[in-house]
């Protein structure tokens, strides 16, 4: 039986300039003032944010080119207010919220007093860029096979070892996915053990803050504990964020007018913890489920649509009634992944490890297990014997990692072996189905009434989760190469575009990305670098937003009414985060601009009002 579970958490989130205006006017904490370095010069483009008392909420704005900002939030009772700013100490004030009062406060930010302190508050970025790795292959083996579900190179994972104990945390990683060879593993942890060593780094970042990261604002509301894994957030017709925690089996949602978050038990099954994955080293501690729902996508009568990873099970949950109901898949399929929904309202869903696309219709209930090509004869034999190995393993040998010991892949190609297709979008111009195999390198056509299958080569390497924009333009993050490509159906040309990078010996993962239905603009995951881009296809350039929380790791991407764009934090493990939970996550272009509007208009309506601490 579904259980739910209510928490409630202090403040609001406006949905919308007017709703945000006549709900906050009663109640808001208002500050303004400004960030100035040592000298008195501004500081662009800084972190100024609002904590609430319980510590389990934070807002965030930037400051201009004159290193001003103003920021209202929801937020009553002792706050904390910090500044943060790229090679300055953080800079913190302790108050308590005056209701309907701006509250003046300015910052003077003075530098890290050593290279160490200012080392440790880099991005894992900048202290992996001191790995030399001994040739190109093995970096991109790295990137991709060692970043699938955190950072490298953050506080919790630079820690200096010996190889041996590299080793050690590799084989590990090798039972929660990561497919090397066994000489790719032994050169690996080589390398971290001489790259991280402790020095601090001498850090060659280089911020910009343009006048659009002044208009901005971050919302950020924890949820769950140190051991979630919320893996995919979506926002549902009713405006809530819905989080898929794929360690502990629950459903998150999020009101965000009110702050209310409610946590809905997946239905148990008659699995072990981890599902039919059991047989692998999985994150036990982490994941103590046995489903673990990943992906979500509303069909048109309302009901979310989830993939569950370790059990191979379809499920629907109706955010009205509040119940589940599960749909069971030939075992065939393993680690249902993306999901989405056509016009038809046809689900359909990657299964990574088979190699296989479903489709699943809701009126009907039946699915369909589209074959994939096997793009070679051992690609073939591991698409058909590692699925098999796996299930059996589960009740053999649990937690022994027997499919990876046996795979031909750790004597052979590695991760070159596999296809596992990953990302899914509908092409809305046609109805097609198209998917990316991260892997293989390759996109491909699935014709929704014919099933028959296309394939494309990928200019760049690791095509995760792309987006149709509403032309049916194929936007595609290139998870090993740092970039973005463009791909158009209709000419099967592509165009690529190298992300804006802190440095150029650095590199970034590209996770997800999704399209502004609006604004046409693509918003993507900079997850090694705690920033989020944003791309815009008609001028061709970036805008970068660093994010108040050092270690984010942000998943698939949504869109609200008002144009927000949220998704989860969740690096794994979630206590590897700054603030060692995971977070909703909502960014507002906008939000700072309104602020400011608002808190003018505040100041300038009652003087009396404004205070300076």
């Amino acid at each position: 039986m579904q259980k739910s579970k209510t928490t409630w958490m202090p403040g609001l989130c406006a949905i919308g300039a007017t709703a945000w205006s006549l709900t906050m006017a009663a109640h808001a904490a208002s500050f303004t003032g400004t960030v100035l370095n040592a000298e008195g010069q501004p500081l662009a483009g800084a972190l100024v944010t609002v904590f609430n008392e319980a510590k389990d909420r934070k807002e965030t704005v930037y400051t201009d080119q004159a290193g001003r900002y103003a920021i209202r939030t929801p937020f009553s009772g002792h706050l904390t207010v910090r500044a943060r700013s790229h090679k300055f100490d953080d800079a913190r004030k302790e108050l308590d919220a005056q209701a309907d009062q701006v509250q003046t406060i300015d910052f003077k930010m003075t530098p890290f007093a050593n290279a160490q302190l200012l080392s440790d508050s880099l991005t894992a970025s900048a202290h992996l860029s001191k790995v030399q790795w001994p040739d190109a292959q093995t970096r991109t083996t790295f990137i991709s096979q060692c970043n699938y579900c955190h950072q490298i190179g953050n506080a919790l994972t630079r820690t200096p070892k010996e190889v041996s104990a590299w080793e050690t945390t590799i084989a590990r990683m090798e039972g929660y996915g990561a497919l090397l060879t066994k000489k790719e593993g032994k050169t690996i942890a080589e390398e971290l053990h001489k790259g991280l060593d402790g020095n601090a780094v001498q850090a060659m970042q280089k911020y910009v803050a343009s006048d659009e990261l002044s208009r901005a604002k971050v919302i950020e509301w924890h949820v769950g504990d140190a051991l979630s894994f919320v893996h995919d957030t979506d926002v549902g017709d009713d405006e809530h964020l819905y989080g898929t925690d794929e360690g502990h089996d629950i459903l998150w949602e999020l009101d965000r007018r009110t702050g209310q978050i409610t946590q809905h038990h997946l239905p148990d099954i008659d699995l072990p913890v981890g599902g039919l994955f059991a047989g692998m080293q999985l994150p036990i501690g982490v994941f103590t489920g046995k489903h673990g729902p990943h992906s979500m996508a509303q069909g048109q009568d309302g009901r979310i649509w989830i993939t569950n990873a370790l059990s191979s099970k379809l499920m629907s949950f109706d955010p009205k009634t509040k119940a589940f109901k599960v749909y069971g898949i030939d075992e065939s399929a393993l680690y249902l992944h993306t999901i989405r929904i056509d016009r038809q309202g046809i689900v359909w869903f990657t299964a990574a490890v088979s190699n296989k696309v479903g489709r699943f219709d809701p009126k009907t209930e039946k699915f369909t297990m589209i074959q994939l090509p096997h793009g070679g004869f051992m690609k073939g034999v591991v698409d058909v014997m590692f699925p098999t190995i796996l299930r059996a393993s589960s009740k053999l040998w649990p937690g022994k990692n027997v499919p990876v010991k046996t795979s031909p892949h750790k004597w052979t190609q590695g991760r070159l072996m596999f296809n596992l297709p990953y990302g899914i979008d509908i092409n809305p111009t046609d109805g097609s189905v198209w998917y990316a195999k991260l892997l293989s390198n390759k996109i491909g056509r699935i014709d929704p009434k014919t099933l028959e299958i296309t394939e494309f080569d990928t200019p760049l390497g690791g095509p995760r989760r792309p987006r149709f924009d509403k032309n049916g333009i194929l936007w595609i993050p290139a998870f090993d190469d740092s970039a973005l490509l463009r791909f158009d159906p209709a000419t099967a040309q592509f165009e690529s575009y190298k992300l804006p990078l802190l440095a150029a010996n650095e590199y970034e993962t590209p996770y997800a990305l999704n399209v502004h239905p609006q604004t046409g603009e693509i918003w993507i995951t900079s997850n090694m670098s705690d920033r989020v881009l944003r791309f815009n296809p008609a001028t061709k350039t970036f805008v970068a937003y660093p994010s108040p929380t050092r270690v984010t790791w942000l998943r698939d991407m949504a869109f609200t009414k008002d144009g927000q764009v949220c998704s989860s934090s969740s690096n794994l493990p979630a206590y590897g985060i700054e603030d060692a939970r995971d977070a909703f996550f909502c960014l507002d272009p906008t939000g700072g601009e309104r602020d400011r509007q608002t808190i003018e208009q505040q100041a300038s309506a009652k003087p009396s009002l404004v205070r300076r601490k």
